[in-house]
This record gives structure tokens, sequence and C-alpha cells, in this order.
């Protein structure tokens, strides 16, 4: 039998060799499969969502279900990857994971045909290769607030949501940091496989240390998902604004496949640039690649 034996530094190190053989096209190909989807919906129209999904009828007593209503709510993921604008090294080589769901509250229709519910999404930086492996930001996000699902000529086109949210990783002293929002967000399914969505919020800074923060996570986002006709493989780009009238936005390209339509497990692949990707370290300019797995939600993703 053979042995081996090798530190995480060194797996590390071959890690990060394969990674710049690979990172440029990686890069280039997730890029250009997020912005494709820009030319792919241009022509798209507002039609039925396929049979083979959900139906309109069963997606309508899906949302008036008399009993309560638990399902996913944001993308939950878990990723891998390291700085692609320096040298990757233990500190800026992480995970990045999501965990996120909703509850519906409510049993029955509320005024204007909407629904309440319970939101919650933490979000955690876990830096694997340093000393003891510390989870260095944890960011929580719990929110409630009211959604409209919208029907069109017995064609299910979308969402408005109103919510009250609250953002905080539960630390004291200089590295507390926290902020409440009024959201309001909407997303509209061009075409089943073409979604369209935005939201923009009324922000509340209570956080002693992150008084400017709208200056950094900025002050609404918009942007757009693309699947393939097979829905096997999907594309998303979302601009996240910041505050003032220049144009800095902070970008999110995302890139996932799944190998069977009978699964909502796919590969995943997400490129952060821009500022704000955790409350910790919102200053700090982040232009970060990561690799790993994700599960969607039925119809589209929340963002």
């Amino acid at each position: 039998m053979f042995g081996f034996t090798a530190t995480l530094s060194e797996i590390a190190s071959v890690l990060f060799k394969l990674y710049y053989i690979m990172k440029g096209r990686l890069v280039v190909f997730l890029i250009l499969l997020c912005m494709g989807s820009i030319f792919s919906g241009v022509q798209a129209q507002i039609i039925s969502v396929p049979s083979e999904n959900v139906d309109t009828d069963s997606l309508k007593r899906a949302f008036a279900d008399t009993h309560y209503y638990f399902g996913i709510y944001k993308d939950n993921y878990f990723i891998f990857g390291p700085s692609i604008s320096s040298k990757p090294t233990s500190k800026n080589t992480n995970i990045k994971f999501q965990i996120s769901f909703a509850q519906k509250l409510t049993k029955n229709t509320l005024p204007w045909g909407t629904y309440l519910y319970l939101y919650y999404s933490q979000k955690v930086f876990w830096n694997v290769l340093e000393n003891s492996m510390p989870m260095t930001d944890l960011n929580f996000n719990p929110g409630i607030g009211l959604a409209k699902p919208i029907f069109m000529k017995n064609r299910f086109i979308g969402k408005l949501s109103l919510q009250l949210e609250h953002e905080s990783n539960g630390r004291d002293g200089l590295e507390s940091r926290s902020w409440n929002k009024v959201t309001f967000g909407g997303s509209v399914m061009v075409d089943p496989n073409f979604v369209v969505y935005g939201k923009f919020w009324i922000p509340i800074v209570d956080g002693e240390n992150n008084r400017d923060i709208l200056k950094y996570c900025g002050i609404f986002q918009v942007g757009w998902s693309l699947q393939s006709p097979n829905r096997k493989l999907s594309t998303s780009v979302t601009m996240i604004k910041r505050s003032g009238w220049n144009l800095n936005y902070n970008w999110i390209f995302e890139a996932a496949y799944r190998f069977s339509t009978k699964s909502n497990q796919y590969l995943f692949a997400q490129l952060y640039t821009g500022y704000g990707e955790g409350l910790l370290a919102y200053k700090e300019y982040h232009n970060q690649l990561r690799v790993g797995i994700v599960i969607k939600p039925t119809l589209f993703s929340e963002f």
C-alpha cells in the first residue's frame, strides 16, 4: 500500500497553482455566460410557466394553501475560492456560505392578495486555511414582510414584496455593524427562463461604527437571470448601486449547472467585485471568485 501525507498549506499551494492556470478562463467564461443573458432575453415575451415545473392553478393553491408554508428564500450555497486581484493567500482565500429560508405566517390571504412571511438569511465567511479555521464574519439578516404573487391572464409573471429587514454581525465594540431597511422588491418573469428583478430600500442606520455604510453596501440593486431551455444551466447578474451620483456599482456574476432536472442542486460559480460583500470589512474592496454548490428555489432566486 502507498501512504500519502501532506499539510493543509501544501495542499493549498497546489490548489493555488491550479487556480492560476485556470483563473483567466474561469472569469471570462463566467462573465460571458452572465452577460449573454442580456442578449438572449431581449426578444422574450410573458408566457405561461412550463407544465413540467408547476402549472398556474397549482401555484395559486400553493400560495393560498390553508396550511403553513416553509421553503427556500434566497439561494443556499457553499463555495470556496481566492481573491483574483491579488496573490491568493490563506487570509484572502475562504469559504463563503449562505443559508436562507422563508416561513408563511398567515393561513388566509390578506388584503390585496398578499401573504405575511418571516424571512431569515445568514451569510458566513470561513477562513479554513488559517490556524484554527476561524469564521471571521457572520452576517444575520432576519426580516418580516408581505409578498404578493402576480398573475396576468391566468399566467404567473412574478412577485412583489414589502419587508422590514435587519442586518448585523452580532459583535460588540468597534467591530459591531448593524442597519435596518424598509425594502421594496419585485421580480418579473418575462418568460419562464428569463427574470428581471429590482429592490430598493429606505435605510435606517443605527450602527455607530457603520454610519457611512450606504457608500459601500448601496441604496438599490437590479439584475436579471437566464436559464437554458432545458433549465440545467442558469446565469445571473446583479448590480448594487452605491450612494453618489457617479456610476459606482458592486457586481455579482453567477453561473450554475445541474446534471439532472430532477434535482435542485447545482454546481455553482460566483464572482463578486466591489465593496460590502460582508459587514465586518464592508469598506474593503473584494474581487473574489468562488466555486461550489448551490440549492435554488423552485421558480426563481431572491436577491
